[in-house]
């Protein structure tokens, strides 16, 4: 594959760390790659100087002649005064941006729904990222470098902008590096991970499972000092095998070792045990509602919902933005009162919300984090084991020496990470998670969801990242419509259902914004509408081509031998590496005819899961 960019020996500091020492990389065509680390290790400043918006200290980064690189900031940028529509499509004429597919599609995909005249100056912070993003992706780069782009991204958008990201090049053509926390989003584009920590970037093959499972094949081989994270690691390597149907069609050669890795893993909850800990803290009755509605000036916001909350459930909430998941929190909160229908709540239900502000830290801005702490319980349990609160911090991330931080110098990953360990402490037995996954990087993520894995209450979880819900919750609901709709498939579901255009949203609010749009010749045009139409039109071409049936029998019986003899090569490597334990270390010519046949075995074992995944690609898998 053609040569991209690449990076050498790239060295940069900053007065009181080292960012990156010695760090050579490169980008080819075809690439599509995820990086990930913790919060502060340098994932955004990478982008930075492979991008050449930053310069090293030390080393290099060189760019292929010509090579066209586009560039999506953490900080919506956008010229002041200017109209939605001259931000996205520039000075084109509407015939020539209203006539080029992609440029529907990217209008249809992301700001449908907001008026084409508006300025955007008026624009929310969600709404400014989406016309950001469109503005960016209209554009033909050779390279993408995207920098958190799923943030304020409904689970509709987000899925929109893998499969844009996924058929925007042909699979060898163009190159992309993302940063993002939404581990769902990596494991649909990415086909390389790179690990940012400790001023080294280590490469990893895959999106995130893969990812997962090669980390926990280094950390099992890592000092003690390094337990803590490797146990977190293969909890989350259990849970992509266990709790997410889509992530099961991976190879079966990927499969085996996984599972071999997951054996002596627990299930992630003991649900019948937090149940019955759930009911004791709560008895029967937590929150119902019954027969709920709410209207704001008029307009109806949800309609006659009922809802019987059990104790000891795992909910999470789905819905567009706008459909009112937060009303129906605060609702259950106690924080909004209905206009029709009761609210029923239980004596000893104590209920916390983790919301998206952080106010409640606002109070503690100038105490440092010890001082905090101090203030609450002198412990907590997790796992069945007693911990202090440092032990808490520790689990969440914080060192020792950050516990005498002002509350007001930390990150906004640490303001999040301290937030929920203050809820924690003080006890509650209905816990509201508000969009919890913002400001926390991969391992952070890992973290909060092993430690509410025995967190023993009722948990309702409104998030647009789908791999949290999946992970946290065991089932989903969606509000659609203004009504509450059960949801046994899942996420998967929901977006079927959305995809159906069932409940309204997203698709009745471009054309409510449309209709005030000028519509003639001479006209701004609708964006809602020519998207919409060019969908109608290219559905056909969209399909993909599928093998006759002569064709696929004779690939499926392909892949049946090739099952059959990465097996038996990998039965003959594993006699193999015991011969090496057994055989006199003192033979050397043994020894070495030994190393030939394994090296040989191992050769054999990569040529033939290349052609697995070459026909598996053929037959879909």
């Amino acid at each position: 594959m053609a040569h991209l960019l690449g990076a050498e020996n790239l060295h940069l500091e900053f007065p009181t760390k080292v960012v990156f020492d010695n760090v050579t990389l490169g980008i080819d065509e075809g690439d599509r790659i995820g990086v990930v680390g913790r919060n502060g290790d340098g994932k955004s400043t990478l982008l930075a100087l492979l991008s050449q918006r930053l310069e090293p200290d030390g080393g290099r980064v060189t760019h292929r002649r010509g090579l066209t690189v586009g560039y999506l900031d953490q900080r919506d940028i956008l010229p002041a005064g200017e109209t939605v529509g001259t931000v996205v499509v520039g000075d084109l004429a509407e015939h020539e941006w209203a006539g080029d597919p992609k440029i529907r599609d990217i209008i249809g995909g992301l700001v449908s729904d907001i008026p084409w005249e508006a300025s955007v100056d008026d624009l929310s912070g969600g709404q400014r990222r989406r016309v950001a993003l469109a503005r960016l992706l209209v554009g033909d780069w050779d390279v993408l470098f995207l920098d958190e782009p799923t943030n304020h991204l409904d689970v509709e958008g987000i899925q929109w902008l893998a499969e844009h990201i996924n058929r925007r090049w042909s699979a060898n053509q163009g190159g992309m590096v993302v940063v993002t926390h939404d581990r769902w989003f990596l494991d649909a584009v990415s086909t390389d991970t790179w690990e940012v920590h400790d001023g080294v970037v280590d490469p990893f093959e895959g999106g995130y499972a893969a990812y997962i499972l090669q980390r926990v094949e280094r950390d099992r081989q890592a000092a003690a000092s390094e337990q803590r994270r490797q146990n977190l690691a293969r909890k989350e390597l259990a849970w992509l095998r266990r709790g997410a149907p889509a992530r099961t069609s991976k190879p079966k050669f990927r499969i085996d070792a996984a599972n071999a890795l997951i054996d002596d893993v627990p299930p992630i909850r003991d649900t019948v045990a937090l149940a019955k800990t759930a009911t004791a803290r709560l008895g029967k009755d937590v929150v119902d509602l019954l027969d709920v509605s709410v209207s704001f000036d008029g307009t109806q916001i949800l309609d006659r919902i009922e809802w019987r909350i059990a104790p000891g459930e795992r909910t999470g909430i789905l819905g567009p933005n706008g459909a009112g998941k937060s009303t129906l929190l605060n609702l259950v909160a106690g924080k909004l009162q209905p206009t029709s229908g009761r609210v029923k709540t239980g004596k000893t239900v104590q209920i916390a919300v983790l919301d998206q502000q952080l106010a409640d830290l606002a109070q503690f801005a100038d105490d440092r984090v010890r001082e905090v702490v101090a203030r609450k319980k002198t412990s907590y349990v997790a796992d069945g084991k007693e911990m202090t609160p440092s032990q808490l911090l520790e689990r969440l991330g914080f060192t020792s020496a950050q516990l005498s931080t002002p509350v007001k110098d930390l990150s906004g990953g640490q303001k999040r990470r301290l937030q929920l360990m203050l809820i924690l402490l003080d006890e509650p037995n209905v816990l509201i998670l508000d969009e919890p996954t913002n400001d926390l990087d991969t391992d952070m993520l890992a973290a909060m969801e092993d430690l509410l894995d025995t967190w023993p209450g009722t948990l309702l979880v409104v998030s647009h990242d789908r791999y949290l819900l999946e992970r946290v919750t065991d089932q989903q609901y969606a509000v659609l419509g203004g009504h509450l709709r059960h949801l046994p498939g899942g996420v998967d579901e929901y977006m079927r259902l959305r995809a159906a255009g069932t409940g309204g949203g997203t698709a009745s609010a471009a054309a409510a914004a449309s209709a005030g749009r000028p519509d003639t010749a001479g006209g701004t045009g609708s964006p809602s509408a020519v998207a919409g139409s060019s969908a109608a039109g290219s559905g056909s071409g969209s399909a993909a081509s599928s093998l006759s049936g002569a064709d696929r029998r004779t690939a499926e019986k392909e892949m049946s031998a090739l099952d059959r003899r990465i097996a038996k090569v990998g039965d003959e490597r594993k006699k193999l590496l015991d011969a090496f334990a057994t055989h006199d270390q003192s033979d050397y010519a043994g020894l070495g005819e030994l190393q030939s046949r394994l090296a040989g075995l191992e050769s054999e074992v990569e040529q033939l899961e290349e052609r697995w995944l070459e026909v598996a690609e053929l037959l879909g898998v």
